[in-house]
């Protein structure tokens, strides 16, 4: 008796098989040249051109440009990576307990956040120029370090008047700076713990008394 042959179903990949694993295989092109851009970042303060991207992350120049229309498209995006990436690591982190661990936990967070997107956010700010998307993602970011200070700290702010607890809040804010951070281990040569160290007790000095619980 003949064998019958394989029908179509069985030896055909579906084309929508095919163009998701394109669009995959795609998209982890495109992560990679997100990540090479920030790790050369990270060991230069000089923004990296399309070549070293490209021989950082195994691509072609071509590859850049068939996923980014511009480097200026490449920055963004990378910022925007960056930004996910450290909100996902406050996220992993909440600040509860009492004054003194709530203050811990935001100081460790703060300074490992610094520690690892301060090359970014110099190159984002050097950078920036008239770009609405770049200043745009700046003020986006100072503002959820004032909305993790506002809940982190929510206990002792509740106590000030809407004058003094803005002042208190920027204050803080001002203090964690990405480049406050930067000055303390490069400028005065403090370890992390010890700059770490400066950061709780400037806060724990800034804020007011913690109101007993009722």
């Amino acid at each position: 008796m003949k064998e019958q042959e394989p029908s179509i179903v069985e030896t055909h990949t579906p084309r929508s098989g095919r163009v998701d694993g394109r669009r995959q295989r795609s998209a982890r092109t495109r992560q990679l040249i997100i990540e090479a851009y920030l790790a050369l970042l990270r060991e230069s303060p000089h923004v990296p051109t399309a070549s070293a991207i490209a021989e950082r992350a195994g691509y072609s120049v071509r590859s850049i440009f068939e996923r980014f229309p511009d480097l200026h498209a490449l920055r963004v995006a990378a910022t925007d990576d960056a930004v996910a990436r450290a909100a996902n690591h406050v996220a992993a982190r909440p600040a509860v307990g009492d004054r003194g661990e709530r203050v811990r936990v935001h100081v460790e967070t703060r300074a490992e956040i610094c520690q690892e997107w301060l090359p970014l956010w110099r190159a984002l700010n050097a950078n920036k120029g008239g770009s609405s998307e770049l200043q745009g993602r700046i003020k986006a970011v100072r503002q959820l370090i004032v909305r993790r200070i506002e809940e982190i700290y929510e206990p002792e702010l509740s106590t000030l008047d809407d004058q003094r607890r803005l002042q208190t809040v920027l204050a803080i804010e001002a203090l964690i700076d990405f480049e406050s951070w930067g000055r303390m281990q490069e400028v005065f040569g403090l370890s992390v713990v010890d700059a770490c160290g400066v950061w709780r007790l400037a806060i724990d000095r800034l804020l007011p008394p913690t109101p007993p619980v009722s």
